[in-house]
């Protein structure tokens, strides 16, 4: 029992004896520590006093769509954690191939009565992906908390990082070091944050006196592979600066450089997006654009309690400044290029 009180108050935050006096059922408790305490007991695994299994913990979806881009996981610890904070119990629902659909999930969340959902990518970011399913949590009035796109159309609160900032804040890093061939490998042709990083990297040749060429632009799916074959297409036009819309994109344009024996920075210098983990330990380390996942995180938990709490939420998007970590995979252009 001493045990259980221990792990349960350093869980939540708060004293022994006022996870004592929770179990016990005695006043003197804030309710919103009294809910975080009896979540603490559902997440680590402890039943509840035979007094309290009446009350049901209130459960949100946080929905993935997968859990090998790094930085999926990195947003659901923060919002995890900050939900269970609040007396939230999160239910985590990854996608996987073949595997069970983003339809399905939210039907199997509806079952589960669920007081909200956070989704942190799906379909929702994509333009040309059907967005029928969440639909169904508008009709229902289920609070919804969308992260780095939005629906228009639904309304749903959305939490993004600025990307058309994120893109700026690359290209004018590969300019200030005398890049000139620069190219993008970004998502899928509907993906809505890759839109808008294209949107901002024309805006930005413009400004400098000249033309992003289309061929210049190379579309990939969210892997490394799919990083290092976007790439190759880049290099094959003298590019000598790369920005990638992720990590393991970045990663895979790094491995295509040295396929061909070109050095990484010191012929062709590559920038990726996210900061997720472990991007300081790659080889060259990683020069990247970071989202603020915990300000994000904490900022999504935060909207989606005010509308289970039946407060109203303010419309629009929530934009956050993402932040430039020049680390070792950019360097100057080459003198002959």
């Amino acid at each position: 029992m001493t045990r259980r009180i221990a792990q349960v108050a350093k869980k939540v935050g708060v004293s022994e004896a006022t996870v004592s006096r929770v179990l016990n059922g005695r006043p003197g408790v804030a309710e919103a520590t009294r809910q975080s305490v009896l979540t603490a007991l559902d997440v680590l695994g402890y039943e509840r006093p035979t007094q309290l299994r009446g009350e049901r913990a209130r459960l949100v979806g946080l929905v993935l769509p997968e859990l090998q881009n790094p930085i999926f996981p990195a947003f659901a610890e923060v919002i995890g954690g900050t939900l269970a904070q609040q007396g939230l119990t999160p239910v985590l629902c990854t996608q996987t191939k073949g595997g069970v659909s983003e339809a399905d999930y939210i039907e199997l969340l509806l079952q589960q009565q669920v007081s909200g959902v956070v989704f942190a990518g799906g379909a929702y970011a994509q333009a040309d992906a059907s967005h029928e399913h969440y639909r169904v949590l508008a009709d229902r009035q289920i609070p919804v908390v969308l992260i780095n796109a939005a629906i228009e159309t639904l309304g749903f609160r959305t939490v993004s990082c600025d990307d058309g900032v994120a893109l700026e804040q690359a290209w004018r890093h590969l300019a200030s070091l005398g890049h000139e061939r620069i190219g993008l490998v970004l998502g899928p042709e509907g993906h809505m944050p890759s839109r808008r990083k294209l949107v901002m990297a024309r805006a930005v040749a413009r400004a400098a006196g000249g033309e992003l060429p289309p061929e210049r632009v190379v579309r990939a799916m969210f892997s490394l592979e799919g990083g290092q074959a976007a790439a190759s297409r880049l290099l094959d036009q003298g590019v000598t600066g790369i920005i990638c819309a992720s990590d393991p994109l970045a990663l895979g344009a790094v491995r295509a450089a040295r396929r061909r024996g070109l050095d990484v920075p010191g012929q062709v210098s590559v920038v990726g997006y996210d900061d997720s983990a472990f991007m300081n330990c790659a080889e060259p380390p990683l020069t990247t654009v970071r989202q603020p996942i915990e300000a994000m995180g904490r900022a999504a938990v935060e909207l989606l309690s005010l509308q289970i709490g039946g407060r109203t939420v303010p419309p629009g998007e929530l934009l956050f400044e993402p932040e430039l970590v020049v680390r070792g995979s950019t360097g100057q252009a080459p003198r002959n290029g």
